[in-house]
């Protein structure tokens, strides 16, 4: 009988010890599939973030291979003091350019260091900078696009001619800033982005375009 009731009480455990163990089996989730997921998950989100960053984009043409430039919306507005006391708003903007085609380009940007008035409202003006550090997806959600130390970056730079020399290889991506600073009391609209015509490049700030330098092709075509 006590033998009986012994392998009676063996047998309840047992059950009960593999109902418990059918229950948590549920809880282990592949964790491939999970990264997986994830990971698409990130990237939908990211595509959509740095989708709503773009202000315009322009698609140039080589034997069917193209050369994609970007140009990202404005960020700051806040004041910038110079080194001799005068005080401006800035805007941030970015550019992107991609290139899809077979062959490397060299890129040189030249913009001089002079104010431009802007002809919608001859009273202001402005000028622009090209910071060295480098820009990525990465910092488009970050405040000032992630461009740091601004007032330093722009007192080393401010009496400078604006230069930017870069090789973008075949298949390759380069980011690179824009800084525009505007004269003290504007606050319009702001839009700008840099465009290439007869390998010439151009960079525009609302009404006003400025040569910019050049691209050592004049074989790409804008595609409508």
């Amino acid at each position: 009988m006590k033998k009986s009731i012994i392998i009676s009480t063996i047998a309840i455990v047992g059950l009960l010890s593999c109902k418990r163990a059918n229950k948590s089996t549920p809880d282990l989730v592949d964790t491939t599939k999970l990264e997986s997921t994830h990971s698409v998950k990130n990237q939908k989100l990211e595509t959509v973030n740095y989708t709503k960053f773009i202000d315009t984009e322009y698609e140039y043409a080589e034997t069917g291979k193209k050369l994609i430039i970007r140009n990202g919306l404005p960020k700051g507005g806040m004041k910038y003091t110079d080194p001799n006391g005068e005080n401006y708003n800035y805007r941030i903007f970015w550019t992107q350019i991609i290139n899809e085609t077979d062959n490397s380009f060299e890129l040189s940007i030249e913009i001089p260091s002079s104010s431009f008035e802007l002809q919608s409202s001859p009273t202001d003006y402005f000028k622009i900078f090209l910071p060295k550090e480098e820009m990525n997806i990465d910092k488009m959600s970050l405040s000032d696009y992630g461009l740091s130390d601004l007032e330093a970056v722009l007192d080393s730079i401010f009496l400078k001619q604006v230069s930017l020399q870069k090789t973008i290889n075949t298949k390759e991506t380069s980011f690179f800033y824009i800084v525009a600073l505007f004269s003290e009391g504007y606050e319009g609209v702001v839009r700008a982005g840099l465009n290439l015509r007869d390998g010439k490049l151009f960079y525009r700030v609302n009404d006003v375009e400025i040569s910019s330098g050049k691209i050592n092709t004049k074989n790409l075509k804008l595609q409508n």
